[in-house]
């Protein structure tokens, strides 16, 4: 830096023009500021010139710069080119401005540009970003060549929108693939709740001799091992990490942290949480403190979290959230009482509808029902399924009819499709010997064509996750999988009657 300051003050002394150097090389290190100081001193700045300042601000803000310079650039005279516009399209994909975005557009066609691949490309990403589909596909059916960029764009688009079908059919249809195109498909389908078929494309993926996941893929596979319970995969998933050095990055770490938290090994958790050390982030944090309170280790979390406030780190409504799910679950209602006025009183968090949800779970769990409803009555927000079904959840294990059936009509009215919320009840009027609460509601159940949906489990085995229910014929071997089955019924009840015939000898003796 200091090198480039005595160029400059050797060509102000010498009347020298190295300003297009030196600029070029500010926004390399970059000081972008001492850059546009430089560029206002041009009388008649290049569009190279302008080009690069646009990029630069593009790339470190403040994004409304490029935006500036581009109205600048058109009233001094200098028509934008091609690749004015390709970083102008990002920053408004950036900012979320659609309708800057479409005004940028028009004057691409205007000057002759509109098939250029990359202010194209660019385009589709914009489109895509803002949730413009249509328009996005619109530019993309228009290019006469397309690169794989281009592809991943519209794939992206489309997996950000939730259309998983219309990504995969994008995704078949490409002529060549990278890692980016699958990582795409990968995460588009983690993010939109469908595990398996994540799980599914990444094992795919993994057989491609030419292709190696790189760390954006890892982090958006693990969570479908998370959701889906595959620790056999997800092992060996980090052992790949760790082979490829993957662990510095900070986002594998708490993917891989969390996919241990939720399959049940909150050993391995809490050993790769101690690993990260001093990289820790708020993410890994709420990530370990999540771990241990759902794992039943109350102390343990609650520990971590005094932990956390006493280093430093500013806990966020998400923290808050595992605190007091660590109080329900260990029991603990005056002290999750005090975390939760704590958010507004201390961190000036105002509490969300999941927090309300927790307290509503701790005070059922802790038997104090009327104080649960009472918490739901006077909420500031209208309380959603989830609140009604915690108190619900909790009338079923202390069997407390009155206020069961008040739960009850709310989730009838916000979720009558769900079938579970009618079993809940019915088993409740079960319970307390209430059978003609039982007959009406299955009188409801049928009136209603309310079905329960069937109960389904998922088993890992040779690192593929199969899902099967009762009865279920769908797994090609499922006729070796039935033997199997009837010949291990067999062994245990010969067992059984082999067990039962000894013990009734011993209490002839």
């Amino acid at each position: 830096m200091n090198q480039l300051k005595q160029i400059h003050a050797h060509t102000l002394r010498n009347g020298i023009d190295f300003n297009k150097f030196l600029i070029t090389k500010l926004l390399q290190i970059p000081n972008i500021p001492y850059a546009h100081k430089l560029f206002d001193l041009i009388p008649q700045p290049s569009v190279f010139l302008y080009n690069k300042l646009i990029q630069a601000f593009s790339s470190h803000g403040p994004y409304h710069n490029c935006f500036s310079l581009y109205t600048h650039m058109c009233l001094n005279g200098c028509t934008p080119n091609q690749h004015s516009f390709t970083s102008l399209f990002a920053v408004s994909a950036s900012l979320n401005l659609p309708h800057q975005g479409q005004t940028l557009h028009a004057q691409l066609v205007k000057l002759g540009y509109e098939f250029d691949l990359y202010a194209s490309t660019a385009l589709v990403n914009m489109y895509a970003k803002v949730g413009l589909l249509p328009c996005a596909r619109r530019v993309f059916d228009k290019m006469t060549i397309r690169d794989v960029p281009t592809w991943n764009s519209l794939i992206a688009g489309y997996a950000r929108n939730g259309d998983m079908e219309g990504a995969a059919t994008l995704f078949d249809e490409m002529p060549v693939k990278n890692v980016v195109s699958w990582t795409a498909m990968i995460s588009g389908y983690s993010q939109n709740g469908r595990y398996a078929h994540s799980l599914k494309l990444f094992m795919e993926m993994e057989k491609m001799k030419d292709l190696q996941p790189n760390e954006v893929t890892i982090t958006s596979v693990l969570p479908a091992c998370a959701s889906l319970g595959a620790l056999e995969v997800g092992q060996r998933i980090e052992t790949y990490a760790r082979a490829r050095g993957y662990f510095k990055n900070l986002f594998v770490c708490n993917a891989l942290l969390e996919m241990y938290a939720k399959c049940g090994r909150i050993d391995k958790a809490t050993a790769i949480f101690e690993e990260i050390g001093t990289r820790r982030n708020l993410c890994s944090w709420n990530t370990m403190i999540m771990g241990l309170a759902v794992h039943g280790k109350s102390n343990e979390a609650l520990k971590l979290f005094h932990q956390m406030l006493s280093e430093g780190v500013p806990p966020d409504d998400v923290t808050f959230v595992g605190a007091i799910l660590a109080c329900s679950h260990g029991g603990m209602v005056n002290k999750g009482r005090e975390i939760f006025k704590s958010m507004e009183n201390k961190f000036s968090i105002t509490p969300k509808l999941e927090h309300y949800g927790c307290m509503v779970d701790l005070l059922g769990r802790a038997g104090r029902l009327q104080n649960a409803y009472n918490l739901i009555q006077t909420m500031p927000m209208e309380p959603d399924s989830v609140a009604w079904g915690t108190l619900l959840g909790a009338c079923s294990f202390h069997n407390n009819v009155e206020l069961a059936e008040i739960a009850a009509k709310h989730l009838s009215e916000l979720e009558p499709w769900n079938p579970g919320n009618y079993v809940i009840l019915s088993n409740i009027y079960a319970n307390t010997g209430r059978w003609d609460g039982v007959a009406k509601l299955r009188k409801t159940m049928k009136g209603s064509q309310i079905t329960k949906a069937a109960g389904y489990s998922f088993i890992e085995e040779g690192s593929q996750v199969y899902k099967f229910i009762v009865d279920d014929k769908s797994h090609p071997r499922f006729q070796e999988i039935y033997w199997i089955l009837n010949e291990l019924s067999l062994k245990m009840k010969a067992r059984y009657e082999d067990d039962a015939m000894i013990f009734e000898c011993f209490s002839n003796v």
